[in-house]
């Protein structure tokens, strides 16, 4: 596990307050005829969030204010959970073994790591899942569920299941996994800057978060 991870979650109940969600970063030139070509930098979406919008009385600020000081600003990354992508399913579903598809068994290969597919027709996007919450991980090989600590382990640090000896998927079948997860972020910036007489009358403090990589 990373030293500058704390693996805990950002309050939930202010967390499904938040908002916000993917960026990615496009290249684009226009040529003379007036085509484009257009590039992209990043191989990942990097997601972007304001807890400030989720902070509705003095109470949960101060349980902010604690975190925020707990994490040393943003020294320290932590658990988000985005409420609106946070299963191997779509949100109203519960996840199954079967959702997506993580990786094909040789017979050999004994780690396999958790992933998230995006779209299915031009250019999916598999999107590496680091934070998977830990005992809601289902796990299928060719379509049959597998049993934690029986058939598998699972590193809920790094998103990586492990099948143990005996139980290594055959040549040619398919490793299937169902879960919930959270998002790595750290807070953007060092400071946490309040108005309190704004927020007693309403405003919403900007509290910027942003995904890092683990």
């Amino acid at each position: 596990m990373p030293v500058d991870f704390h693996e805990v979650r950002f309050p939930l109940d202010i967390a499904l307050g938040g908002q916000g969600g993917p960026e990615r970063r496009t290249e684009i030139v226009t040529l003379g005829s007036g085509r484009e070509k257009r590039n992209t930098r990043w191989a990942h979406a990097r997601r972007r969030y304001d807890a400030g919008y989720g902070v509705k009385t003095l109470d949960a600020l101060h349980d902010v204010i604690a975190f925020f000081e707990e994490r040393r600003g943003r020294l320290y990354g932590f658990r988000w959970r985005d409420r609106a992508d946070w299963k191997s399913c779509r949100p109203s579903e519960a996840p199954s073994p079967v959702d997506q598809t993580i990786g094909v068994g040789d017979g050999a290969r004994v780690d396999f790591q958790l992933v998230k597919r995006y779209g299915g027709l031009h250019a999916p996007y598999d999107r590496p899942i680091r934070k998977p919450v830990a005992g809601s991980v289902r796990i299928a090989v060719s379509d049959v569920e597998q049993t934690e600590s029986t058939h598998f382990t699972l590193d809920a640090a790094t998103g990586v299941v492990t099948f143990l000896s005996g139980h290594v998927p055959a040549a040619g079948a398919a490793v299937t996994a169902g879960f919930l997860f959270d998002t790595p972020v750290r807070f953007e910036e060092d400071a946490l800057s309040i108005d309190f007489s704004a927020f007693e009358a309403g405003a919403i403090p900007k509290i910027p978060l942003i995904e890092i990589i683990v």
